[in-house]
């Protein structure tokens, strides 16, 4: 049986927070290699102290012009651009990049909600690298560690509203190819490929919340694999295979 147990009573992230510490002293008993611990990029980011102050920010002609067409603040614009390696897509309130992990996502994922108290004129960036943020989680929580997924709310395309994916994952196959395997009635899979690693995600998601919830890590159980390891960067399609350039 599948089981997705919040993990209740943490505390208002800080910079400088030792976060994997956190997490540890509230974690059910019993927690194994093949439970999966489901983390709030928001939470990895805000111990990092991936903070920006926004009248730090001085825009560039760039972000000036694009700032006009989507009528977004300039100083976020241009944070959105240091953050990326192109521009999707910018119309009236929506700016989509290519972050420079990989993700194709709004406003880089920089976010204003949910900072804390003294979160008024600052945003929070991503971390630089999640898949090693869940690595050093992982290595952090002692002996057989559960799985770590970094998780985020993304939009899709062509879909109304935001579920979580995973953006670094550490301890289990983020992917598990079935291309060759066979389905119940013998035929050969061709394309099939399971994003796993999102999937936890998604479903962990549905226990964290996306407002006042306040429920930024929660433990999935009662999954199984015996693929091997796969970082949540190999969920990235590459560039060459964008379907819709």
């Amino acid at each position: 049986m599948i089981q997705i147990i919040p993990i209740a009573g943490l505390p208002e992230v800080l910079p400088g927070d030792d976060l994997p510490a956190l997490l540890r002293a509230r974690m059910p008993a019993g927690v194994g290699m093949r439970d999966i611990l489901v983390v709030a990029q928001k939470i990895v980011s805000k111990a990092e102290a991936c903070f920006v102050e926004l009248d730090s920010v001085t825009p560039c002609s760039e972000a000036l012009r694009l700032a006009a067409v989507t009528r977004k603040d300039a100083r976020l614009v241009e944070l959105v651009l240091r953050e990326s390696t192109a521009v999707v897509r910018a119309v009236p309130h929506v700016l989509i990049t290519r972050h420079h992990c990989g993700f194709v996502m709004a406003n880089a994922g920089i976010d204003q909600s949910n900072l804390g108290p003294d979160g008024t004129g600052r945003v929070l960036l991503l971390p630089r690298d999640p898949d090693a943020n869940a690595a050093r989680i992982r290595e952090a929580l002692g002996e057989s560690p559960p799985a770590v997924v970094i998780s985020d709310s993304f939009g899709r395309p062509w879909r109304y509203g935001v579920v979580n994916i995973a953006i670094g994952a550490c301890g289990m196959p983020s992917l598990i190819d079935r291309r060759g395997q066979r389905d119940r009635d013998g035929r050969t899979l061709e394309l099939t490929q399971i994003a796993l690693a999102d999937a936890v995600a998604a479903a962990a998601g549905m226990a964290m919340g996306e407002g006042s919830e306040g429920i930024p890590a929660v433990l999935v159980r009662g999954l199984d694999w015996t693929e091997a390891d796969a970082p949540a960067a190999a969920l990235v399609r590459p560039l060459a295979e964008d379907l819709f350039q």
